[in-house]
């Protein structure tokens, strides 16, 4: 007789895929896969808590308006990591079968109430504050405002990941077909599609109102920041709309195109966009949102890796889908690398200090969507193709 095969345990990373036939090698399997699913659980609370670490540091280190500015904007990061955190839990208890009716509830409403804190904290920081010279106060308002915008479009991407598992099985029966039983009704998902297009347009108006009134170093760091802040925005209702409508098993063609394409499009804008801003420099404080734009296309492109991988094994097979979670990889350490460099210039510029330090938050929020992308690999390249 040939020799028993060995089992492939954990075969680009994807669960329950290549199960073994002996008992004993499916609980080896079992186990290994388990502690991977809290791997990947884990990631994104590590760097929440990277994020309060840093950002509570720099925060109470000195009376500086940077040390304000920089504080308070690298810890509510952290409200991002815990949405981003909602959603890996989301769609990993669906994958190893432990998803229930209180999760469904838990991790949308802890996502909510993260991004509530956040977008709560930030107006009533700015709220009293003054847009003349360079506020803290209202530099920093506006920018936790931001993010608290960019954690409730992750948030609802949580939302719609509760019927995370319908993706796999609309996408292996054919195309055509009417929404399958337990897809979100109609409204919901018009609601759930609806959510991040309201938030992207809260983000560029506050921007626009900022970029179009007279010029102070306040408003233009608010208006430029708060731009990159809406392009991340925008880039998650591709990612959104790409979740539900394959839930609903509308996900065509059109699709399969549109959505990848507007988050290169706001990822190249954005980070166009901060070089502009170094390469013009005609005032100090253009360095800091130059080098921060930058930071939020990085973190456009990491959502790339999501938006793309769900177009490209939707009804086929893509042989490099293993390979997609490296995107947020290498955009986490263009983030730290760059920092790296902003933290060296810092020495003897002031004007960088905030830049440095957010930089490498936004890095810590490129590495968190590795373990999202790795979990939609595993759950959706297993797909057949038409």
């Amino acid at each position: 007789m040939p020799a028993a095969q060995e089992p492939h345990i954990l075969k680009g990373q994807r669960w329950a895929r290549d199960v073994p036939e002996r008992p004993a090698d499916r609980e080896v399997v079992r186990f290994v896969n388990y502690w991977i699913s809290v791997l990947f659980r884990v990631i994104p609370l590590a760097m929440a808590a990277v994020c309060v670490g840093l950002g509570t540091y720099v925060w109470n280190a000195g009376d500086q308006p940077g040390n304000l500015v920089a504080g308070r904007v690298v810890t509510f990061l952290a409200a991002i990591c815990v949405c981003l955190f909602c959603t890996a839990a989301t769609i990993i208890r669906q994958l190893i079968g432990r998803f229930n009716a209180v999760d469904r509830v838990l991790y949308p409403v802890l996502g909510y109430a993260s991004a509530a804190v956040a977008a709560g904290y930030g107006i009533s920081v700015f709220s009293g504050a003054s847009s003349q010279g360079a506020d803290p106060d209202y530099v920093s308002g506006h920018v936790v405002l931001g993010l608290g915008l960019i954690s409730a479009c992750v948030a609802t991407v949580a939302t719609a990941s509760t019927k995370f598992s319908l993706i796999p099985a609309n996408s292996a029966r054919a195309a055509g077909g009417a929404p399958p039983d337990g897809a979100f009704p109609s409204a919901a998902a018009a609601v759930l599609c609806a959510v991040p297009v309201v938030l992207a347009l809260i983000a560029w108006g506050l921007s626009i109102v900022n970029l179009t009134q007279t010029v102070t170093p306040s408003r233009f760091t608010v208006g430029h920041v708060l731009a990159g802040i809406a392009m991340v925005c925008t880039s998650l209702i591709g990612l959104v709309v790409s979740i539900v409508r394959q839930i609903q098993d509308q996900y065509g063609a059109r699709d399969r195109t549109a959505w990848p394409w507007l988050v290169i499009a706001m990822g190249s804008l954005s980070s166009v966009w901060g070089i502009v801003l170094l390469v013009l420099d005609r005032e100090p404080y253009y360095r800091t949102p130059g080098f921060v734009m930058i930071g939020l296309g990085l973190v456009c492109f990491s959502i790339l890796s999501k938006v793309g991988l769900l177009a490209l094994v939707w009804r086929r097979t893509f042989a490099l889908a293993n390979r997609v979670p490296l995107i947020p990889v290498v955009t986490a350490l263009s983030c730290l690398f760059l920092a790296a460099f902003v933290f060296q210039a810092a020495v003897t510029d002031s004007n960088v200090f905030v830049a440095a330090r957010v930089l490498t938050g936004l890095g810590a929020i490129c590495f968190t969507l590795y373990s999202i992308v790795s979990i939609l690999e595993s759950g959706t390249s297993g797909s057949s193709s038409d």
